[in-house]
Protein backbone atom coordinates (compact mmCIF):
# COMPACT_ATOMS: atom_id res chain seq x y z
CA UNK A 1 0.00 0.00 0.00
CA UNK A 2 1.16 3.17 -0.94
CA UNK A 3 1.64 6.38 1.39
CA UNK A 4 1.29 9.50 0.61
CA UNK A 5 1.90 13.01 2.72
CA UNK A 6 -0.22 15.88 1.68
CA UNK A 7 0.12 19.34 2.92
CA UNK A 8 -2.96 21.41 3.05
CA UNK A 9 -5.22 18.25 3.43
CA UNK A 10 -8.07 19.82 5.57
CA UNK A 11 -10.36 20.93 3.39
CA UNK A 12 -10.56 21.97 -0.27
CA UNK A 13 -8.58 19.90 -3.01
CA UNK A 14 -6.00 18.39 -0.98
CA UNK A 15 -9.30 16.06 1.65
CA UNK A 16 -11.38 15.63 -1.75
CA UNK A 17 -8.60 14.01 -3.55
CA UNK A 18 -7.01 12.22 -0.23
CA UNK A 19 -10.55 10.52 -0.61
CA UNK A 20 -10.42 9.39 -4.02
CA UNK A 21 -6.91 8.12 -3.19
CA UNK A 22 -8.25 6.45 0.20
CA UNK A 23 -10.67 4.67 -2.16
CA UNK A 24 -7.90 3.23 -4.57
CA UNK A 25 -6.39 1.91 -1.84
CA UNK A 26 -3.15 4.64 -0.62
CA UNK A 27 -2.31 5.21 2.84
CA UNK A 28 -2.87 9.28 2.87
CA UNK A 29 -1.71 11.30 5.99
CA UNK A 30 -3.32 15.04 5.73
CA UNK A 31 -0.87 17.64 7.19
CA UNK A 32 -2.89 21.62 8.10
CA UNK A 33 -2.54 24.24 10.49
CA UNK A 34 -6.94 23.28 10.85
CA UNK A 35 -6.46 19.97 11.56
CA UNK A 36 -6.10 16.98 9.48
CA UNK A 37 -3.63 13.84 10.77
CA UNK A 38 -0.61 16.16 12.13
CA UNK A 39 -0.64 20.31 12.61
CA UNK A 40 1.91 21.58 10.53
CA UNK A 41 2.80 24.72 9.26
CA UNK A 42 4.77 24.70 6.47
CA UNK A 43 7.13 27.64 6.75
CA UNK A 44 8.70 25.79 9.61
CA UNK A 45 11.57 23.81 8.02
CA UNK A 46 12.15 21.73 11.30
CA UNK A 47 8.36 20.99 11.83
CA UNK A 48 8.05 19.56 8.21
CA UNK A 49 11.11 17.43 8.85
CA UNK A 50 9.44 16.47 12.14
CA UNK A 51 6.25 15.09 10.42
CA UNK A 52 8.02 13.24 7.55
CA UNK A 53 9.87 11.61 10.54
CA UNK A 54 6.59 11.02 12.28
CA UNK A 55 5.27 9.46 8.94
CA UNK A 56 7.88 7.16 7.83
CA UNK A 57 8.15 5.99 11.53
CA UNK A 58 4.78 5.41 11.57
CA UNK A 59 3.98 3.35 8.19
CA UNK A 60 7.61 2.75 6.95
CA UNK A 61 8.24 4.23 4.26
CA UNK A 62 6.68 7.69 2.39
CA UNK A 63 5.84 6.87 -1.60
CA UNK A 64 4.47 10.12 -2.28
CA UNK A 65 4.76 13.96 -1.32
CA UNK A 66 2.15 16.80 -2.19
CA UNK A 67 2.99 19.75 -1.16
CA UNK A 68 -0.62 20.94 -1.68
CA UNK A 69 -1.11 23.92 0.93
CA UNK A 70 -1.61 27.61 0.07
CA UNK A 71 -3.39 30.31 0.79
CA UNK A 72 -4.40 33.46 -1.91
CA UNK A 73 -3.70 37.34 -1.09
CA UNK A 74 -5.41 39.79 -3.48
CA UNK A 75 -5.43 43.29 -4.62
CA UNK A 76 -3.33 46.09 -6.99
CA UNK A 77 0.25 45.35 -6.07
CA UNK A 78 0.46 48.82 -5.06
CA UNK A 79 -2.84 48.95 -2.61
CA UNK A 80 -2.54 45.66 -1.66
CA UNK A 81 -1.25 44.31 1.98
CA UNK A 82 2.28 43.96 2.03
CA UNK A 83 2.41 41.23 4.61
CA UNK A 84 -0.41 39.40 2.72
CA UNK A 85 2.02 39.60 0.01
CA UNK A 86 4.60 37.86 1.41
CA UNK A 87 2.84 35.88 3.25
CA UNK A 88 1.25 34.40 -0.19
CA UNK A 89 5.16 33.41 -0.81
CA UNK A 90 6.26 32.26 1.90
CA UNK A 91 3.46 29.40 1.96
CA UNK A 92 3.21 28.59 -1.33
CA UNK A 93 6.49 28.64 -2.55
CA UNK A 94 9.23 28.54 0.42
CA UNK A 95 6.46 26.06 2.02
CA UNK A 96 6.20 23.65 -1.11
CA UNK A 97 10.74 24.22 -1.02
CA UNK A 98 10.81 22.98 2.56
CA UNK A 99 7.84 20.23 2.32
CA UNK A 100 9.94 18.73 -0.49
CA UNK A 101 13.51 19.21 0.81
CA UNK A 102 11.92 17.17 4.09
CA UNK A 103 10.74 14.25 2.41
CA UNK A 104 13.07 13.83 -0.57
CA UNK A 105 15.26 11.18 1.11
CA UNK A 106 12.45 8.75 1.73
CA UNK A 107 10.72 9.73 -1.84
CA UNK A 108 13.82 8.72 -3.08
CA UNK A 109 14.31 5.48 -1.13
CA UNK A 110 11.33 4.61 -2.26
CA UNK A 111 11.87 5.71 -5.80
CA UNK A 112 8.27 7.68 -5.72
CA UNK A 113 6.41 10.80 -6.85
CA UNK A 114 6.66 14.29 -5.80
CA UNK A 115 3.46 16.53 -6.65
CA UNK A 116 2.80 20.17 -6.15
CA UNK A 117 -0.01 21.93 -6.89
CA UNK A 118 0.91 24.76 -8.92
CA UNK A 119 -2.53 26.22 -10.36
CA UNK A 120 -3.40 27.14 -13.82
CA UNK A 121 -2.41 30.42 -12.27
CA UNK A 122 1.35 29.63 -12.67
CA UNK A 123 0.38 30.43 -16.80
CA UNK A 124 -2.38 32.33 -16.50
CA UNK A 125 -1.74 35.97 -14.55
CA UNK A 126 -4.42 38.25 -13.59
CA UNK A 127 -4.42 41.51 -12.42
CA UNK A 128 -4.88 41.53 -8.60
CA UNK A 129 -3.28 38.36 -8.13
CA UNK A 130 0.54 39.28 -8.24
CA UNK A 131 1.36 37.04 -5.19
CA UNK A 132 -0.69 34.29 -6.11
CA UNK A 133 0.57 33.97 -9.60
CA UNK A 134 4.08 34.48 -8.81
CA UNK A 135 4.33 31.57 -6.36
CA UNK A 136 2.19 29.45 -8.57
CA UNK A 137 4.84 30.53 -11.06
CA UNK A 138 7.83 29.55 -8.95
CA UNK A 139 6.37 25.93 -8.35
CA UNK A 140 6.34 25.36 -11.81
CA UNK A 141 9.40 26.36 -12.08
CA UNK A 142 11.21 25.21 -9.33
CA UNK A 143 9.60 21.33 -10.35
CA UNK A 144 10.95 21.76 -13.71
CA UNK A 145 14.21 21.73 -12.35
CA UNK A 146 13.81 18.92 -10.09
CA UNK A 147 12.13 16.56 -12.28
CA UNK A 148 15.55 16.64 -13.94
CA UNK A 149 17.45 16.19 -11.14
CA UNK A 150 15.30 13.70 -9.96
CA UNK A 151 14.90 11.41 -13.04
CA UNK A 152 18.36 9.26 -12.52
CA UNK A 153 16.71 8.37 -8.75
CA UNK A 154 13.29 7.11 -10.41
CA UNK A 155 11.68 9.69 -8.89
CA UNK A 156 8.65 11.45 -11.25
CA UNK A 157 7.32 14.96 -10.06
CA UNK A 158 4.01 16.41 -11.29
CA UNK A 159 2.55 19.94 -11.21
CA UNK A 160 -1.21 20.09 -10.78
CA UNK A 161 -2.99 22.99 -12.57
CA UNK A 162 -6.06 23.11 -11.63
CA UNK A 163 -8.87 26.08 -12.91
CA UNK A 164 -11.29 27.52 -10.37
CA UNK A 165 -12.71 24.40 -8.02
CA UNK A 166 -15.68 25.01 -5.91
CA UNK A 167 -13.25 25.21 -2.58
CA UNK A 168 -13.21 27.32 0.26
CA UNK A 169 -10.41 29.65 -0.98
CA UNK A 170 -12.63 29.97 -3.99
CA UNK A 171 -16.17 31.04 -2.34
CA UNK A 172 -14.03 33.29 0.07
CA UNK A 173 -13.18 35.02 -2.47
CA UNK A 174 -16.59 35.23 -4.75
CA UNK A 175 -18.08 36.09 -0.80
CA UNK A 176 -15.92 38.90 1.15
CA UNK A 177 -14.15 40.61 -1.71
CA UNK A 178 -15.98 42.86 -4.22
CA UNK A 179 -13.21 43.54 -6.61
CA UNK A 180 -12.15 39.70 -6.89
CA UNK A 181 -16.07 39.26 -7.86
CA UNK A 182 -15.03 41.90 -10.44
CA UNK A 183 -11.89 39.97 -11.75
CA UNK A 184 -14.35 36.79 -11.91
CA UNK A 185 -17.00 38.75 -14.05
CA UNK A 186 -14.04 39.95 -16.56
CA UNK A 187 -12.99 36.50 -17.54
CA UNK A 188 -14.37 34.58 -20.20
CA UNK A 189 -15.57 31.56 -20.31
CA UNK A 190 -14.51 28.66 -20.21
CA UNK A 191 -12.16 30.34 -17.43
CA UNK A 192 -14.50 31.75 -15.23
CA UNK A 193 -16.36 28.86 -14.67
CA UNK A 194 -16.32 27.02 -10.91
CA UNK A 195 -16.10 23.39 -11.39
CA UNK A 196 -16.71 20.56 -8.57
CA UNK A 197 -14.12 19.50 -6.42
CA UNK A 198 -15.22 16.10 -6.68
CA UNK A 199 -14.22 15.63 -10.85
CA UNK A 200 -10.78 17.57 -9.96
CA UNK A 201 -10.00 14.47 -7.43
CA UNK A 202 -10.84 12.35 -9.80
CA UNK A 203 -7.97 13.81 -12.24
CA UNK A 204 -5.62 14.34 -9.58
CA UNK A 205 -5.76 10.85 -8.16
CA UNK A 206 -5.67 9.69 -12.11
CA UNK A 207 -2.36 11.63 -11.84
CA UNK A 208 -0.92 10.16 -9.15
CA UNK A 209 -1.48 6.72 -10.35
CA UNK A 210 -0.07 7.36 -13.55
CA UNK A 211 2.82 9.51 -11.94
CA UNK A 212 1.99 12.39 -14.46
CA UNK A 213 4.24 15.11 -14.97
CA UNK A 214 1.79 17.41 -15.17
CA UNK A 215 -2.50 17.85 -14.16
CA UNK A 216 -4.76 20.01 -15.82
CA UNK A 217 -8.02 19.74 -14.43
CA UNK A 218 -10.63 20.36 -16.19
CA UNK A 219 -8.55 18.84 -18.92
CA UNK A 220 -8.96 21.66 -20.94
CA UNK A 221 -6.08 23.25 -19.05
CA UNK A 222 -3.95 21.50 -20.57
CA UNK A 223 -4.24 22.91 -24.11
CA UNK A 224 -4.39 26.26 -22.33
CA UNK A 225 -0.76 25.20 -20.95
CA UNK A 226 0.64 24.48 -24.63
CA UNK A 227 -0.98 27.73 -26.23
CA UNK A 228 0.64 29.99 -22.64
CA UNK A 229 2.56 32.15 -24.54
CA UNK A 230 -0.28 33.58 -26.40
CA UNK A 231 -2.21 34.74 -22.63
CA UNK A 232 0.42 37.45 -22.82
CA UNK A 233 -0.92 39.01 -25.94
CA UNK A 234 -3.03 42.14 -26.58
CA UNK A 235 -5.79 40.52 -27.60
CA UNK A 236 -5.82 37.57 -24.84
CA UNK A 237 -5.81 40.78 -22.26
CA UNK A 238 -7.97 43.04 -23.65
CA UNK A 239 -10.99 41.98 -21.28
CA UNK A 240 -8.46 42.05 -18.25
CA UNK A 241 -7.31 45.38 -18.96
CA UNK A 242 -10.76 47.08 -19.64
CA UNK A 243 -11.42 45.73 -16.34
CA UNK A 244 -8.23 46.95 -14.11
CA UNK A 245 -9.67 50.58 -13.44
CA UNK A 246 -12.65 48.94 -12.11
CA UNK A 247 -10.82 46.02 -10.18
CA UNK A 248 -8.53 49.16 -8.58
CA UNK A 249 -11.78 51.06 -7.31
CA UNK A 250 -13.19 47.99 -5.97
CA UNK A 251 -10.65 47.94 -3.80
CA UNK A 252 -9.81 51.04 -2.80
CA UNK A 253 -12.97 51.52 -1.92
CA UNK A 254 -13.60 48.13 0.10
CA UNK A 255 -10.54 48.79 1.48
CA UNK A 256 -11.62 52.74 2.69
CA UNK A 257 -14.50 50.52 4.46
CA UNK A 258 -13.09 47.49 5.96
CA UNK A 259 -9.07 47.95 6.42
CA UNK A 260 -6.23 46.90 4.02
CA UNK A 261 -5.80 43.91 4.99
CA UNK A 262 -9.08 42.79 5.31
CA UNK A 263 -9.80 42.86 1.85
CA UNK A 264 -6.44 41.74 0.57
CA UNK A 265 -7.13 38.21 1.95
CA UNK A 266 -10.48 36.29 3.15
CA UNK A 267 -11.32 36.45 7.19
CA UNK A 268 -9.96 32.97 7.44
CA UNK A 269 -6.38 33.88 6.32
CA UNK A 270 -6.06 37.15 8.22
CA UNK A 271 -6.64 36.07 11.41
CA UNK A 272 -2.98 34.32 10.90
CA UNK A 273 -1.17 36.99 9.10
CA UNK A 274 2.01 38.38 11.29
Amino acid sequence: MKVVLITGGARGIGAATANELQRRGWTTVLADLDGGDVILDVTDRDACERVVAEVTERHGRLDAVWANAGIASFGPLALTDPAAWERTIEVNLLGAFKTIRAALPAVIAARGYVAVSASMASFAHAPAMSAYCASKAGVEAMCNSLRIELAHHGVAVGTIHPSWIDTPMVREGDAELRAFQRLRAAIAPPFNKTYPVERAAREIADGFDGRASRICTPKFVRAVHVMRAALTTRPFQRGLTAAAPDIERQFAEQMAERGRREVSVSERVADRLP
